[in-house]
C-alpha cells in the first residue's frame, strides 16, 4: 500500500494517477487547495488535517509515503507565516512521527527551488548552499532537515525532490492561473507583479512526474534531486503567451521592482544533470511547457 499526502492537489493527483497502476493508494488531503474530483477513483481518499488529526492508523500496512501536502502559495508566507509553519513544518513532523510509530521506512518528499534563495550559480546544482529568502523556502528546508534526521535516527530512506515551477492541467495557483483569471475579469489590461523581467524555469507536469520516478533508481539513504526544465522564460513572455492563447491584446501594467513579492527569487534555473545520469531528461522547454499549460487551463475552463 502507498500513502500520498496532498493527493487531491495539482501535482499529487497526477502522481496518484500513476501510483494506482502499481498498488493500492490511500490519499490524505485537507482539500484546502486540492479537489475531490482530481482524485483518481481507484484511490481511497480521506479528508484529514495532517497537523492535528491522528495519522498512525492510516500508515499501518503502508510501504512508502509520498508527502506532497503543503501550502503551495509562496506569497502567503509574508502575510501568514503561521499557515506555512502549520501546513508545511508541523504537518511533516506529524507524518514522520506516524511513520516511526507504524514502522514505515521510505518517504518521498516534494521540496522547492526556493531553498537555494538567490543563487549566484546558474544553473544551480543540488550541492549549492541553501539560503532561502522566503518563509516558504525556509519551511521546506526545515522539512528536508527533519526528514534527513529521521532517516539517520530511525533507519528511513528518503527521496527529496526540489522543484522548479511545475505547471499544467489541474493547476489552481501560480502565474499562469493568475494571468488567465485576471484577463477573464478585465481583457483590456493585465497587471504583472514586478517588472516582468523575472526569469525562471518552468517544468510541465508530465515531465515532473516522470522525473520523480526516475529518481527512485538511486539507492542512497538520502537522495536529493532537482527537477526542472533546462531553460528559462521571463514573466513578460508568459503574459504574452497567455494573451495570445486567449486571443487578447491587453495593455501590460507592471507593479515595479525586480521581484513580484517579498521572498520572490527573480532568477532561477536548476541543474538537472544529476537526474540525467539516471536516464531522465525533460521533454519540454519552459516556453513549450507554458503554452501547453495555458491551453490545459483554458480547456478546463470551457
Amino acid at each position: 500500500m502507498i500513502l500520498v499526502t496532498g493527493g487531491a492537489g495539482f501535482i499529487g493527483s497526477h502522481l496518484v494517477d500513476k501510483l494506482v497502476e502499481l498498488d493500492k493508494v490511500v490519499v490524505l488531503d485537507n482539500l484546502s487547495s486540492g479537489r475531490k474530483e482530481f482524485v483518481n477513483p481507484k484511490a481511497e481518499l480521506h479528508v484529514v488535517d495532517l497537523a492535528s488529526d491522528p495519522l498512525t492508523n492510516f500508515l499501518k500496512g503502508t510501504e512508502e509515503v509520498w508527502h506532497l501536502a503543503a501550502n503551495p502559495d509562496v506569497r502567503i508566507g509574508a502575510e501568514k507565516p503561521d499557515e506555512i509553519y502549520r501546513n508545511n513544518i508541523l504537518a511533516t513532523y506529524k507524518i514522520l512521527e506516524a511513520m516511526r510509530e507504524a514502522n514505515v521506512k521510505r518517504i518521498i518528499f516534494t521540496s522547492t527551488s526556493t531553498v537555494y534563495g538567490e543563487a549566484k550559480q546558474i544553473p544551480t546544482p543540488e550541492e549549492y548552499p541553501t539560503h532561502p529568502i522566503s518563509i516558504y523556502g525556509a519551511s521546506k528546508l526545515s522539512c528536508e532537515a527533519m526528514i534527513e534526521s529521521y532517516c539517520h535516527t530511525f533507519g528511513i530512506q528518503a527521496y527529496i525532490f526540489r522543484f522548479a515551477n511545475v505547471i499544467g492541467r489541474r493547476s489552481t495557483h501560480g502565474v499562469i492561473y493568475d494571468f488567465i483569471k485576471k484577463l477573464k475579469a478585465n481583457p483590456r489590461e493585465l497587471e504583472i507583479l514586478g517588472n516582468g523581467e523575472q526569469n525562471k524555469s518552468y517544468v510541465y507536469i508530465d515531465d515532473c512526474i516522470s522525473a520523480m520516478f526516475a529518481g527512485l533508481r538511486a539507492k542512497e539513504r538520502v537522495n536529493i534531486f532537482n527537477i526542472g526544465s533546462e531553460d528559462q522564460i521571463k514573466v513578460r513572455r508568459i503574459a504574452e503567451i497567455v494573451a495570445e492563447e486567449m486571443g487578447l491584446n491587453p495593455k501590460f501594467k507592471f507593479t515595479g521592482g525586480d521581484r513580484g513579492w517579498k521572498g520572490d527569487v527573480p532568477v532561477m534555473l536548476l541543474s538537472v544533470e544529476k537526474l540525467k545520469t539516471l536516464g531522465w531528461k525533460p521533454k519540454f522547454g519552459s516556453e513549450e511547457a507554458v503554452r501547453k499549460a495555458v491551453r490545459d487551463l483554458l480547456n478546463e475552463e470551457d
